[in-house]
């Protein structure tokens, strides 16, 4: 599949989504001197190629119970992209890094209990073939998170047709 191509007018309109997700089309198309029609379009098209989204993104409170967790891997380097696979299939876990270093995997995730971090770490993870090691670290102060780059939150509930 082809890089996708952005025009001067398509990074002009991400740039002016991303400050203000909210903003009218009217007001995109005054401010990049297009039509209204044209900001559909482009919007459209942003989103089918998967360019874009429109969510509400939660934050989360290091105040409250909820901790950022990191989970670092060190996989046989000739299986880290299967392992990252497995890892991203893993529930509880919100993002998966292929990285660079002795520790070749990054696995985030929230967690609010010690125990749900050695279930995921030592139970889950560490048994998926190929993965040699795995060190955890806790964020217990959040100096800066931007939302816009890493949307974090806890992994929804899925209820049964049951209602359990």
């Amino acid at each position: 599949m082809a890089a996708p191509t952005l025009d001067a007018t398509d990074r002009q309109l991400i740039e002016m989504l991303s400050s203000d997700a909210r903003v009218s089309n009217r007001k995109i198309a005054v401010a990049l001197g297009v039509t209204e029609g044209t900001v559909r379009g482009r919007i459209k098209r942003l989103q089918q190629e998967g360019l874009i989204a429109f969510t509400a993104i939660t934050g989360f409170d290091v105040g409250q119970r909820a901790r950022l967790a990191f989970i670092n891997i060190k996989a046989d380097v000739h299986r880290v992209r299967e392992v990252a696979q497995a890892v991203a299939d893993t529930p509880g876990i919100n993002a998966v890094l292929i990285t660079m270093g002795q520790l070749n995997i990054t696995a985030i995730c929230l967690i609010e209990e010690l125990d749900t971090l050695v279930e995921l770490a030592s139970d889950q993870i560490l048994a998926i073939e190929g993965v040699h090691h795995v060190e955890t670290s806790i964020a217990v102060r959040t100096a800066k998170y931007n939302s816009r780059m890493a949307k974090i939150t806890r992994p929804a509930v899925i209820e049964d047709d049951d209602g359990a």
